[in-house]
């Protein structure tokens, strides 16, 4: 994956183009290997794993790629068009266009800058306090809101304290971008990857409360400890510099008063009703989930009404059209592999070589999601492996997916979303860099430990419901 930054000369562009073919071809001419027969079934693998492979050799072209790649599916019959409605997966696509607008509206009310303002005037700061701030304040946040919204707003206050001290932001930037990933897989709002999941599963806010919210927690906990010792003379400088600037009777930067009253109301009741969207469900007798899709809609629509000379802003600035856009046409393509029965039988194959013990099963799922999503986009393989999770049917199989796809994406820089737009605002504050191994060699640590320690819970549960 290039960010947007980087230019891709003619010898490159012609290089990547033939890889990219080769490997979508060769997995179309081998696929007979797996079971698969007709035209169809090696057409819909051969455009998913284009669409693979783009995102990974050309990410800021990936859109443009998955578009050619769905007219070729419809153009050659793959799937109807009422198919690929139904497969683009519109309930999710609207939750993330209200839950976009509404912290649009966040963002006018000052809520962020409040949050960046409290933890700035903070009595008795040091370096260790900084770091546990930073990282619960990354992973909430990204539970509450989501991780891209959580990683700007962090990044905010990173580089305002760094500059004030005169340190490198750098290993501040990948704590926080590490808890931010960790947090997302908290709750259904902290990740597309969660709302695709808990839709696809049958899985209700509270359901990701009592399950995923405590695993992610610790994993938090254990990451902390081992940042702590990982960044032990970094946070020494920033309490030394702190402690400079206190004795010449100067904080960490100038304090304003920020009205933030309401939209932490509007939060705590948005939160609240996504909460309890299970129960009031019950209560009014509708299907699973849609108060759950609903609720951010209709929120947002009071919103627009309210703040109506902003309304058209909120849609066109703050909703990522093109990151809605290409989850789409993923979510289509996907569910060609399932219309054209690639899915049954991969799911087959999966079972025939692992057996369907969900004690097997999990950590295989687990690992290889988070090797996938260390160096292709999380949403990508994730919506690869939905199809097998449910014909194979385990419930432990899901969280196995949701955590493999959250905590692979710390291994790598281009790991995941918020990754790229971490260290997109970084080159473009400082004109520098984070390189790859400078990433990895921590990441690699993080992602290999969070992995373990998410497995070895998800298996206890499967234990103590046995």
């Amino acid at each position: 994956m290039q960010t947007a930054n980087n230019k891709l000369s003619l010898k490159q562009i012609a290089i990547r183009s033939a890889i990219m073919i080769g490997i979508s071809s060769a997995v179309g001419l081998f696929s007979t290997y797996a079971g698969l027969s007709g035209s169809k079934q090696i057409l819909a693998t051969s455009i998913f794993t284009l669409i693979i492979t783009a995102t990974l050799l050309f990410w800021n072209f990936r859109l443009a790629i998955a578009f050619i790649g769905m007219a070729i599916i419809l153009a050659g019959n793959v799937i109807t068009l009422e198919q690929f409605i139904n497969s683009a997966e519109l309930d999710i696509i609207l939750f993330l266009v209200g839950m976009m607008t509404l912290v649009g509206v966040l963002k006018d009310l000052g809520l962020f800058s409040w949050i960046i303002q409290s933890v700035i005037k903070m009595k008795h700061m040091n370096g260790y306090l900084f770091i546990i701030i930073v990282m619960f304040m990354s992973a909430l946040m990204a539970c509450l809101v989501d991780e891209v919204t959580s990683i700007v707003f962090m990044l905010a206050l990173i580089f305002q304290v760094c500059d004030t001290l005169k340190i490198s932001p750098t290993p501040y930037v990948i704590i926080s971008v590490i808890a931010t990933n960790i947090g997302s897989s908290g709750t259904m709002l902290g990740n597309p990857i969660g709302i695709l999941i808990g839709t696809k599963a049958g899985f209700s806010f509270i359901d990701f409360m009592i399950t995923a919210f405590p695993i992610m927690i610790i994993s938090l906990l254990v990451s902390l400890s081992v940042v702590l010792l990982w960044y032990k003379k970094d946070i020494h400088l920033f309490t030394e510099r702190l402690e400079a600037r206190r004795k010449m009777l100067i904080g960490l930067g100038p304090l304003i008063e920020i009205p933030y009253k309401k939209g932490l109301i509007i939060l705590i009741a948005a939160i609240s009703l996504i909460a309890l969207h299970h129960v009031i469900e019950q209560k009014l007798g509708v299907e699973k989930n849609t108060l759950l899709i609903v609720a951010p809609l209709a929120i947002s629509g009071i919103l627009m009404i309210w703040k109506n000379e902003r309304a058209r802003h909120y849609v066109e600035s703050e909703v990522e059209w093109w990151t809605l856009l290409f989850f789409m046409m993923l979510f289509a393509v996907a569910g060609s592999l399932e219309k054209t029965g690639v899915t049954q039988q991969l799911a087959a194959n999966f079972t025939n070589t692992f057996g369907t013990n969900p004690m097997v099963l999990t950590p295989v799922i687990l690992f290889i999601t988070a090797a996938g999503s260390a160096f292709v986009d999380n949403i990508v393989f994730v919506a690869a492996f939905i199809p097998i999770v449910k014909e194979i049917g385990s419930e432990s199989l899901w969280w196995a997916l949701l955590f493999g796809g959250c905590y692979g994406g710390n291994i790598t820089l281009i790991g995941s979303t918020a990754n790229i737009v971490a260290l997109g605002m970084i080159e473009k504050r400082y004109h520098k860099h984070i390189t790859f191994f400078e990433w990895f060699k921590f990441g690699i640590v993080i992602g290999v430990i969070t992995c373990i320690i998410a497995c070895g819970l998800i298996m206890l549960t499967i234990i103590a419901k046995s």
